[in-house]
């Protein structure tokens, strides 16, 4: 792996994780169609990372705020609320892993799962707003979010979409949804990345690689800022149904060329 193909991935990761396009999704058309080859576990662990410093700069003030939870009543309600969108997500992800990872080795799959996350995108604006904000959204609320963030393990699915999918659905405004979706997502890809780095050997990473893998972490995580920030302009602006018919024409156009390819 070079740095041009470190730079693509970085690139992939970090505007996908946050655009409701699916980020895992568009590593597995990326790697078959272009043809990059596995870039190993290493790799992946450092873009996730990267991705979560993203967030963690874009809301650095609400994590500040939330750091002090031993002072503030309500700051430890919503840690609360994001430990228990944890829950759901954590114990999907183990009692599925094995299925999971043969739909990452599933172009075609992914390429339903664009279609489904596409219509889930067009639903959304059908949805009445809510009123609920982060003080009033109950625990039951951060339960079915935290369910929905489990669904979107599958490679194809979008977690930014289902989630603030869900949270609206559950009658939360957009800025809570959007702000409770990006912070539910920093323990998740914490603890998605402590899982994959107990195969790292560290001693096997030569200097050419860690150049690598810094390239593609520093591109992740710039794209991943500018991916946020524009997610939340277009949502905003009610253009939230732009990625719905993304999703739609990607997903029609890998299912195309998978079949043709055979």
């Amino acid at each position: 792996m070079n740095y041009l193909e470190a730079a693509i991935l970085g690139l992939v990761q970090g505007l996908t994780e946050f655009l409701p396009v699916s980020s895992s999704g568009h590593l597995v058309i990326f790697k078959d169609l272009l043809g990059l080859q596995q870039p190993g576990v290493t790799l992946e662990v450092l873009l996730h990372v990267a991705t979560m410093f993203a967030v963690l700069y874009v809301f650095r003030n609400e994590f500040i705020k939330l750091f002090q939870f031993y002072k503030y009543k309500e700051q430890r309600r919503f840690l609360i609320l994001l430990l228990l969108g944890c829950i759901p997500t954590g114990i999907i992800g183990m009692l599925l892993s094995n299925y999971i990872e043969r739909l990452f080795q599933s172009t075609l799959a992914v390429g339903f799962m664009l279609l489904i996350t596409g219509t889930i995108l067009k639903l959304i604006t059908l949805l009445p707003a809510g009123r609920k904000n982060l003080d009033t959204m109950g625990p039951g609320d951060g339960l079915f979010i935290g369910l929905a963030q489990g669904i979107a393990v599958i490679p194809g699915i979008s977690r930014s979409g289902l989630t603030i999918a869900g949270a609206i659905f559950k009658g939360l405004e957009t800025e809570a949804a959007v702000r409770y979706s990006f912070m539910l997502s920093t323990p998740v890809i914490a603890g998605a990345a402590l899982w994959e780095a107990r195969h790292i050997a560290l001693g096997s990473i030569g200097r050419a690689m860690l150049v690598n893998y810094t390239v593609g972490g520093v591109v992740a995580f710039l794209a991943g800022i500018l991916a946020i920030k524009l997610f939340i302009n277009l949502l905003k602006g009610n253009k939230f149904y732009y990625f719905s018919y993304y999703c739609w024409a990607l997903g029609i156009l890998t299912i195309v060329i998978t079949l043709i390819r055979g």
